[in-house]
């Protein structure tokens, strides 16, 4: 009779391993690696579906990172609380572009108007220019062309550049922006807490330099935009083009974006200006090119030596990466997304070398002991325990 208490007349229990026994250690790496590879397909799957909220979450990061860098500048002045420091760089910045509009706000309605009528008419005429030398069959007016380039864009491009969209993002980008920059260290403690311990020095290391990069990265950004539109608006004015302070603010504005931004305000200057006679026109291309000169062996130079060195090919590449796929949004933020993953790396590279550095030294050690041990005097060597002759 079985000793087994289970095992009756009317209940039998099977004894031998199943099918779904996994005692093989070789099925259980197996399995592992595959979950592995299994949970790695489902996060790159959830990126692609959730793009456009992490995004702006992203862009919060980043509207914080300038309030953080107001907030710690101001701070060098004024030894107050830090909530009353960052409502203090709120309320600059909204009298700020409020006094704008307030002084300038009819002219630059009017000229917004004037900009978009002169930017029509200019591309209808390169367009039927260029259908006249038979280098564009087919439809040539603007009107035409629009429509083809809209109908080629994604979903995600037009969701992010309705007005609804651009409007309800810019809100979230705000709000959320406002949440980090007040308490910043909740979040960061957060972060640390689902790090591992024994990593959480080298993540808060990583974390602090991407947050310095961040600061440095938007202040030089900040101050290439404010010296790229006020000189665009002084020279411009001067060279008696059409809506020049229009087109600093443009420019400015687009100079947040690198390379992409200054070729769209290029080629809107350019339009205006030869739309005004030929002479304003060559005016307006050596104003442009004296602008992007002086901005790219002065300021960028002098804002790369504190911040992250990106090349242009770089930058270049990941802004039209980051358009493809993500549209306006992308497009923007692509330059400090680089950035952020280039501190990782970098991070990563060093931590690398330093265990390097610490394997390849205990090793050293342990050679130069034995090495010594082998080539040492015969009365220096160490005899046997209780020995009184080694000792």
């Amino acid at each position: 009779m079985s000793s087994d208490p289970l095992v009756s007349d009317a209940v039998q229990v099977v004894q031998e391993p199943g099918p779904n026994e996994l005692r093989d250690p070789l099925v259980r790496a197996e399995l592992k690696r595959a979950s592995v590879w299994f949970g790695l397909a489902i996060g790159v799957a959830l990126i692609v579906l959730l793009i456009q909220p992490l995004l702006i979450i992203f862009g919060g990061l980043v509207f914080a990172s300038m309030l953080d860098g107001g907030a710690r500048l101001l701070g060098r002045i004024l030894p107050i609380p830090r909530t009353l420091r960052i409502i203090i760089v709120v309320l600059l910045v909204i009298a700020f572009f409020g006094g704008i509009f307030y002084m300038t706000g009819v002219q630059i309605g009017q000229q917004a108007e004037q900009l978009r009528l002169t930017l029509e008419f200019q591309a209808n005429r390169l367009a039927h220019w260029i259908s006249d030398l038979g280098l564009m069959p087919g439809r040539s007016d603007l009107t035409g062309l629009v429509q083809q380039a809209v109908g080629s864009v994604g979903k995600l491009t037009l969701a992010v550049g309705s007005a609804i969209g651009g409007i309800a993002s810019l809100l979230m980008i705000v709000v959320l922006g406002l949440f980090v920059a007040l308490e910043p260290r909740i979040y960061e403690r957060g972060l640390q807490w689902m790090v591992p311990v024994d990593a959480r020095d080298s993540f808060a290391l990583t974390i602090s330099r991407m947050a310095t990069t961040m600061r440095r990265l938007l202040a030089g950004r900040l101050l290439g935009m404010l010296i790229e539109g006020i000189l665009i608006w002084f020279f411009l004015s001067l060279a008696g083009v059409p809506m020049a302070l229009l087109l600093g603010i443009i420019t400015g504005v687009l100079a947040f974006i690198p390379n992409i931004g200054a070729f769209v305000s290029g080629v809107m200057m350019v339009s205006v200006g030869f739309s005004a006679g030929q002479e304003t026109g060559i005016w307006a291309i050596i104003i442009y090119f004296g602008v992007q000169n002086f901005d790219g062996y002065v300021v960028i130079p002098m804002v790369a030596r504190r911040t992250v060195d990106m090349p242009p090919a770089l930058t270049l590449s990941s802004q039209i990466l980051a358009s493809t796929l993500f549209g306006v949004l992308g497009l923007a933020l692509a330059d400090p997304i680089v950035a952020m993953i280039k501190v990782a790396l970098e991070s990563e590279a060093e931590r690398g070398a330093k265990a390097a550095d610490g394997e390849n030294g205990h090793r050293r050690f342990r050679w130069r002991v034995r090495h010594s041990d082998t080539h040492a005097p015969p009365g220096e060597l160490a005899g046997p325990p209780g020995d009184a002759s080694g000792a």
